[in-house]
């Protein structure tokens, strides 16, 4: 502890599209917890809407740092974290369960009713609680670098995206349907989780096409296993473009949405071939409503999900995606800054000029 520093440097919001970069005191490692040097940390989409709503109504409360996708070192900490110890290389999840409530019980930890979260990846320190030390902390692979083991936890949601689509009931073991051709699945946005989906419905053997209003990102969707791209318009309609590209024009088996935008909502559900699956990921304003075709849902039998972040089981799953030096990831790494360049970086993502940012305190 005494070769560390008595401040550092850390990315502050203080409200919509308001951040300073402030030298704070250095925290100290809670009790049974440890504190971790930020090695590489990741932007995503979920920092850009904390940067422009000022906050999050689940995870944080401004000011504060924030950031929540980090890989570094254990710098400091009690021995009662386990067998971890200052040295080790780690990447920890961004959300811990309490393990003891009806939903944990069941294997929903992404739903426990008392989910803690923690931010502050966009500094040069961040103290990591007892909980998460126990619970969400995992030793990065040998040969692993921080900067991909930090994808861990937009992946883990992902992976936890796809298995609520029930792929194996739709696809046997050659990645066909009953009928003898390969599943379709429509990918609404191609932004970082996006293609995250492509590519790991691409790898589960689906065919799938990616639906986004950016050239740039379609071809970085073509580059992650998209057998087809098509540019859409950010207005309502856009299931007909996407129904065109299918078999027969019937529909995809599965339709996973990811912008968050209503009105992609309404298509991502008008997509779907009778029987099919529509996975609603990306999150809308609180308070928004969507009108729903009752017709297409009742009398074509469709299923429509809404899923959120990602499990346990999930998290590890991911890491070992991550360790095959075939899954494309750093694909998404389009950017490099400093912790002075977080805001920038949030700017260059609102304006589609990267898709992901690693953000380095060295």
């Amino acid at each position: 502890m005494s070769t560390l520093p008595k401040t550092m440097r850390a990315a502050m919001l203080l409200g919509p599209e308001r951040i300073v970069v402030a030298e704070v005191p250095r925290p100290k490692p809670p009790p049974n917890g440890f504190l971790l040097r930020v090695e590489a940390a990741t932007t995503c989409g979920t920092d850009v809407k904390v940067y422009r709503r000022g906050g999050h109504p689940r995870m944080l409360v401004a000011p504060t740092p924030f950031g929540h996708e980090m890989a570094g070192t254990i710098v400091a900490g009690h021995a009662a974290a386990g067998s971890l110890e200052p040295g080790d290389r780690v990447v920890v999840a961004n959300s811990a369960a309490c393990g003891q409530c009806d939903y944990c019980r069941r294997g929903r930890e992404n739903l426990c009713r008392d989910l803690q979260y923690l931010n502050g990846a966009f500094a040069e320190f961040v103290p990591v609680p007892e909980r998460f030390a126990a619970r969400s902390v995992h030793r990065i692979p040998k040969g692993m670098g921080f900067e991909r083991a930090a994808l861990a936890e937009p992946l883990a949601c992902v992976l936890h995206g796809v298995d609520a689509c029930e792929i194996g009931e739709r696809v046997g073991g050659s990645g066909e349907s009953p009928a003898g051709n390969a599943v379709q699945a429509a990918v609404y946005g191609a932004g970082p989780i996006g293609l995250l989906f492509v590519a790991v419905l691409a790898r589960s053997g689906l065919e799938v096409i990616a639906a986004d209003p950016n050239p740039n990102r379609l071809e970085s969707a073509a580059r992650m296993g998209a057998r087809q791209t098509v540019q859409i318009a950010r207005d309502r309609g856009q299931d007909k473009t996407l129904r065109a590209l299918t078999r027969n024009r019937e529909g995809a088996e599965i339709v996973v949405e990811c912008t968050g935008a209503p009105q992609i909502w309404e298509a991502a559900i008008g997509t779907a071939r009778t029987g099919g699956l529509v996975n609603l990921f990306g999150g809308c304003l609180p308070g928004t409503r969507v009108p729903l075709d009752t017709e297409r849902i009742h009398y074509h039998e469709l299923t429509v999900k809404g899923v959120y972040h990602h499990r346990p089981a999930a998290f590890a799953r991911a890491l070992a995606v991550l360790a095959d030096p075939g899954f494309s990831a750093e694909t998404l790494l389009t950017g490099r800054c400093g912790i002075g360049g977080v805001e920038a970086a949030l700017r260059a993502m609102i304006d589609k000029r990267a898709l992901k940012f690693v953000v380095s305190g060295r």
